[in-house]
């Protein structure tokens, strides 16, 4: 039977995938050596905060965990990293669940305008509303969720007061939500088609930053062996 650590459980985005992983076989090394492989990802490089969406909180709780442990039977060595999160820490995949590859409802950085419609067009909206003249609840909507991170703060109050009010259809609002992500993504694209046009210099991007870390984590390495006397 798979125990969390109270800690764990008491994390409310924990909370939600529980039932889920209560079901799964866990009596794997890749349930305890996955977030520890992390841990070490962040101890290594001594950051002080870590960037992380909500579902990866609980990661970072069991690094700080590791980090003070560590520093208790051997003295201070980590830095116990702070949780980073930013105003929109969590983003709903297109079928209301987590966001995830393994899922299917993604939208992937990658992904061409044509794709992009066409995910946004399958998008759940308020489950509660039926049709175009049935009033809507931006508060659940997911679609209204990209809204407030993507469209113009215009448009993000036309909405709160035309969806409860039916006067915006969910049609008309994917397609609104789709122009304003496909224009907040083309900056990142647009980076991306530049780089992949010079190989070269992603290896020598890739080179210089394995050489800096590389330094760091010898560095590192060498105070973790003098503290444990190895």
């Amino acid at each position: 039977m798979f125990t969390p650590l109270p800690w764990l459980e008491r994390n409310p985005t924990y909370k939600e995938q529980l039932t889920e992983l209560k079901q799964k076989d866990v009596y794997t090394y890749g349930f305890l050596g996955y977030p520890v492989l992390q841990a070490a990802d962040i101890l290594m490089y001594k950051a002080n905060g870590v960037p992380v969406g909500e579902d990866q909180a609980p990661h970072v709780e069991l690094t700080r965990e590791i980090a003070r442990r560590f520093n208790h039977l051997y003295g201070e060595v980590f830095p116990v990293p702070d949780v980073l999160l930013t105003p929109t820490s969590k983003i709903l995949g297109l079928d209301r669940r987590k966001m995830s590859k393994s899922y299917g409802n993604a939208i992937f950085l990658t992904d061409t305008d044509e794709v992009i419609d066409a995910k946004v067009s399958q998008m759940i909206t308020d489950p509660q509303r039926g049709r175009k003249t049935d009033p809507g609840d931006p508060k659940i909507c997911n679609v209204f969720s990209f809204h407030e991170i993507y469209s113009s703060p215009e448009t993000v109050k036309a909405i709160k007061l035309e969806c409860p009010s039916a006067k915006i259809g969910c049609v008309t609002c994917k397609r609104m939500m789709a122009g304003a992500l496909k224009q907040g993504l083309e900056p990142i694209r647009a980076r991306r088609r530049e780089l992949e046009s010079n190989m070269n210099r992603v290896k020598e991007i890739m080179a210089e930053g394995n050489k800096k870390s590389r330094a760091i984590a010898q560095q590192t390495m060498a105070e973790v062996r003098e503290a444990v006397k190895i």
